[in-house]
């Protein structure tokens, strides 16, 4: 699909053009922070920002969502009879997106579309009702690695469409039929565009400083990582307070639990983390992980050796670099990666 230009200063047009069938939401500088807002138009969208304090995994996997709604009474012919919450009514776009955050998605796709006997319909809709359109890191900050993770700062996966800055103008690669027509105004791109676009995608990656390595990892056998002394270090400065778990863009650990007010009940579904003890406790009173350094281990366990093995050698990470720059006791992941690595 070929390339296309979009001036900055048509971007109102092209917005309110997508705003005719969609929401549309990018990130945008509310006081010190960068978060992801809903816009009319592209006043106060930020084109500096590293990325989200926040990923955009909540617009998929809401941290608290109803799932369904029962009649709490017992003389109603309908009570306690699940009925299912109304899908996602209206479709959406996503500008803006940083690569890693996009790159994301396509992990999550696989834990929660699977099969016909796990295909997740909450997570379906909303993928199948959003347009991404990313924005390709021109400047990667310190603390991104994720090139290592089959990720980069101009990478493609989970996009519709990806966005090059290019100064006062974007070049707009077309990943998708679903990009294809939401650019389908657009003028091509000319071939000093390109090769600028392509100057800065080589300068960007050169400029990711921060490498980790997996190698020994693949070659590993599970027992053999899970075993390793390292562990019985690692643990110990950790809090088990889920923060690393809450920003990251691929954790996905979730509680369903039934709500009830008077006549009225709901199912939701909302965010829990490994690091929780109750996470895993069992209704027998057995905790098969129990002690904080089995739940530090299974988070770095999870990340980098489960979902590869079941996954066709995906990683459960894609470098974004929250959890380091979050982290109360600066434990660093790519510290951690590379002790398993060593």
């Amino acid at each position: 699909m070929a390339d296309k230009i979009l001036a900055k200063d048509k971007l109102d047009e092209f917005i309110a053009k997508l705003r005719e069938e969609a929401d549309v939401y990018a990130p945008a500088r509310v006081g010190a922070k960068t978060t992801w807002q809903e816009v009319n138009g592209a006043e106060g969208l930020d084109w500096d920002f590293t990325n989200t304090e926040m990923s955009p995994k909540d617009f998929f996997f809401p941290q608290t969502e109803c799932m369904m709604r029962f009649k709490n009474a017992k003389d109603d012919p309908e009570g306690m009879i699940m009925k299912a919450e109304e899908l996602l009514p209206r479709s959406r776009v996503l500008l803006n997106m940083r690569p890693c955050d996009a790159k994301a998605f396509q992990v999550l796709d696989m834990i929660f579309v699977q099969d016909e006997m796990t295909d997740d319909v909450y997570w379906r809709d909303k993928r199948e009702k959003t347009l991404v359109a990313g924005l390709a890191c021109n400047e990667p900050c310190p603390t991104c690695f994720c090139s290592s993770v089959n990720c980069g700062p101009h990478h493609q996966v989970g996009m519709d469409l990806l966005f090059v800055d290019l100064g006062d103008k974007l070049l707009v690669k077309v990943l998708t039929e679903k990009g294809e027509a939401a650019s389908a105004d657009l003028p091509p791109a000319a071939a000093a565009d390109e090769a600028k676009a392509a100057e800065l995608k080589a300068a960007a990656e050169a400029a990711i400083s921060s490498k980790v390595s997996l190698d020994k990892i693949n070659a590993r056998e599970v027992l053999d990582l899970y075993n390793l002394p390292m562990w019985d270090k690692v643990h110990e400065a950790c809090l088990n307070c889920g923060t690393c778990t809450f920003v990251c863009p691929t954790c996905h650990c979730f509680d369903i639990q039934d709500e009830v007010q008077g006549q009225e009940g709901r199912r939701v579904r909302n965010w829990d983390y490994c690091m929780s003890w109750l996470f895993t406790m069992h209704g027998t009173g057995h905790n098969p992980r129990g002690k904080k350094k089995d739940r530090v281990r299974q988070r770095f366990m999870h990340k980098f050796k489960y979902i590869p093995v079941k996954r066709d050698g995906e990683i459960g990470c894609v470098g974004c670099g929250r959890c380091i720059q979050m982290c109360p006791v600066n434990i660093d992941v790519r510290q951690v990666v590379d002790q398993m690595n060593s």
